[in-house]
């Protein structure tokens, strides 16, 4: 026996190529050209596809991204705080009125019930909301309220003269 009469005992196995040639044909199986005959081909933009899962009844609203205020009663500021004191977002953390949330100050607002306010104490508010009948409570007891907030110019404080160079004025 020489080198070149010795065979394998099996035989090798040959994996089937796709696409070149052979049993499948000219597309493989893919059936066409273009994207469609492509590996991976995604048609549907994926913005798409989470359109279409998202609810189409009527009176669906989306959630805010905007955190909604913690609401603090004024009755809680009566029964808590004592006359004179100086009440601030970190003053209402301090008196386990307001929880952080990941040792962050949340946001505040101030309410009153609608009951007839009843407050006595003069208070000074700071760096928190406070909606209208609370502040007219508060600052007819002789407290006061501090705004920290940016306010918003309406236009108009400002004056705007337009002049075309079109035009000439005298």
């Amino acid at each position: 026996m020489q080198f070149h009469q010795l065979k394998r005992k099996t035989k090798n196995k040959k994996h089937v190529q796709i696409g070149r040639g052979g049993k499948r044909g000219k597309t493989s199986g893919r059936g066409t050209k273009g994207q469609k005959a492509r590996a991976g081909h995604k048609i549907r933009p994926e913005i798409r596809d989470t359109i279409k899962r998202l609810p189409k009844l009527r009176g669906y609203a989306f959630r805010s991204i905007q955190d909604k205020p913690v609401v603090v009663s004024l009755e809680m500021l009566e029964k808590v705080f004592q006359d004179g004191a100086e009440i601030n977002i970190s003053a209402l953390v301090k008196a386990c009125i307001v929880p952080t949330y990941k040792g962050k100050y949340p946001r505040v607002k101030i309410v009153g019930d609608n009951k007839g306010l009843k407050f006595s104490k003069k208070i000074t508010v700071s760096g928190i909301k406070v909606s209208q009948s609370v502040k007219d409570v508060i600052e007819k007891v002789g407290g006061k309220i501090k705004s920290d907030e940016p306010k918003v110019m309406g236009n108009e404080d400002k004056k705007h003269t337009h002049r075309s160079p079109l035009t000439t004025h005298d």
